[in-house]
């Protein structure tokens, strides 16, 4: 073997990581300035527009809530009665059966006392074919409507029917199993009543539900996560959420709104195509989309988040859930680029095609491939004595603390403005899972982010597969 080369590019790929690294810690700490100052116009700017006012007005827009079921028998009513109860003056809640094979429809049927009935239903956005629709005959629950269809396999189609069957303006697309807070939809529905630019989407921070306290599908108390997987996330969601995109909210470059919560303009998402029922990463995909769309069409637009936690989800616990769900996020990032690979560079996408899409290339897509690359090359340094540990040590220790100082800011942030938590010790507990995350759970979602991209480039196939919830915790008998 030529020692030489070898040592050359070792040397080489070191420059590169330090340069990378530097590059990626610099953006990071531009995106948590202007998460700072998105945080603070947003606690200023509430005070413009009071939400009581909103509420008393005559011309608030209409919701639509578009919450796709499949196979949620076990808790299906629990979570319509939630939904129903949400404080906005103009809202319908539209269930989406998307061919459950369990007693899904049977039980809301039986609980709201539904009846089929004639409905003029047009499929501006193709999907599978659409069996009926329900109504309530009781008048207290005159604001459900359920649409039964043929399975999709996947959310993105049974979204769809609902976003054809829906009636207002705008639609606040969530999961069913979600746990809204009471004034969720008044908040996402803000900022498009009160921004002169067209406001296209919004989104609200997610957090984790798994530990929670909830009662026939209300939120009673909050609690940290309880096993180790949901434990990770939360730090993930924490850190992403009130980070990341509450400063691409600020220079209007937001990518991705959750699938789990996010408030959309439905004529635009109409215009754009609707959600793309082939895609792994439907939420990040539709919002590309719309970017592109009103880019082409010379429109304005806005894209807003709010920094306040509205809606509680279960997220998997164990590994192998775990690890499912994210081969698909990775490959759903990989087809999303892939598949608007036109816009990069292109001086007609504005900042989508020079900053966010190569943004999310250069710091999302490629980050998992060069740390898996890093490893080889120190394994490989190491077999042929060419391993310099001090420049390893230095570059370990600067990313390590770097990460760490960020990730505790984000749940000092959290913990002040929002007190999640109930009590000092569980953010004591989140402060040391922080110390070891990127020793224990960060190479599992680099194996995950690997694997997806492997299955991409094989096309091989893939579905949603189903997530297996173990429910929330009951609050203590008295």
């Amino acid at each position: 073997m030529n020692y030489n080369f070898l040592s050359d590019f070792v040397r080489l790929y070191n420059i590169f990581i330090a340069l990378f690294s530097m590059g990626y810690m610099l953006f990071y700490i531009v995106l948590a300035l202007l998460s700072y100052w998105a945080i603070i116009q947003h606690l200023k700017y509430q005070k413009y527009l009071e939400e009581e006012v909103l509420l008393r007005s005559n011309h608030i827009l209409g919701v639509s809530i578009v919450a796709p079921a499949y196979n949620e028998g076990l808790n299906i009513v629990y979570n319509v009665k939630s939904l129903l109860s949400l404080t906005y003056p103009k809202y319908e809640v539209i269930i989406i059966n998307d061919g459950s094979t369990d007693d899904t429809l049977e039980k809301l049927i039986t609980e709201f006392d539904l009846v089929k009935f004639d409905f003029y239903y047009q499929e501006k956005i193709a999907t599978q074919p659409v069996r009926g629709h329900y109504k309530s005959k009781n008048p207290v629950y005159s604001k459900l409507l359920v649409v039964d269809k043929v399975n999709g396999k996947s959310k993105a189609d049974a979204s769809n029917a609902g976003i054809n069957s829906s009636q207002y303006p705008l639609f606040l697309c969530t999961d069913v199993d979600c746990i809204l807070k009471k004034d969720t939809i008044l908040k996402l529905a803000k900022p498009f009543m009160e921004r002169k630019t067209r406001v296209i989407a919004t989104g609200a921070g997610i957090r984790i539900s798994n530990s929670c306290q909830v009662k026939e599908g209300f939120l009673l108390k909050v609690h940290y996560p309880k096993e180790w997987y949901p434990r990770f996330q939360e730090l993930e969601y924490v850190r992403s959420f009130l980070f990341g995109r509450m400063a691409w909210s600020q220079i209007n470059g937001l990518l991705l709104v959750s699938g789990g919560l996010g408030m959309f303009d439905k004529e635009i998402v109409i215009k754009a195509g609707g959600y793309w029922h082939k895609s792994l990463g439907e939420d990040m995909e539709l919002i590309t989309r719309m970017r592109r769309y009103m880019h082409d069409t010379n429109q304005k637009f806005l894209i807003k988040y709010i920094p306040e936690s509205l809606c509680w989800t279960e997220v998997p616990s164990t590994q192998k859930v775990f690890i499912r769900q994210r081969i698909r996020w990775a490959r759903g990032l990989v087809q999303t680029l892939y598949l608007h690979r036109k816009m990069f560079l292109n001086p007609k996408y504005g900042k989508t095609g020079f900053l966010v899409l190569p943004y999310f290339f250069s710091f999302e897509f490629l980050v998992p491939i060069i740390e898996f690359l890093g490893v080889i090359t120190l394994i490989i340094s190491y077999f042929f004595g060419h391993i310099d540990f001090e420049y390893l040590l230095i570059i370990t220790a600067l990313i390590y603390l770097f990460y760490l100082s960020i990730t505790i800011i984000s749940i000092l942030i959290d913990e002040i403005l929002y007190k999640s938590y109930a009590n000092y010790k569980e953010l004591i507990i989140l402060a040391g899972m922080a110390a070891i995350e990127p020793i224990v759970y960060h190479p599992i979602t680099v194996y995950a982010s690997l694997r997806g991209y492997w299955n991409f480039f094989r096309k091989k196939e893939q579905n949603w597969g189903e997530m297996v919830r173990k429910g929330f915790e009951k609050p203590d008998k008295k």
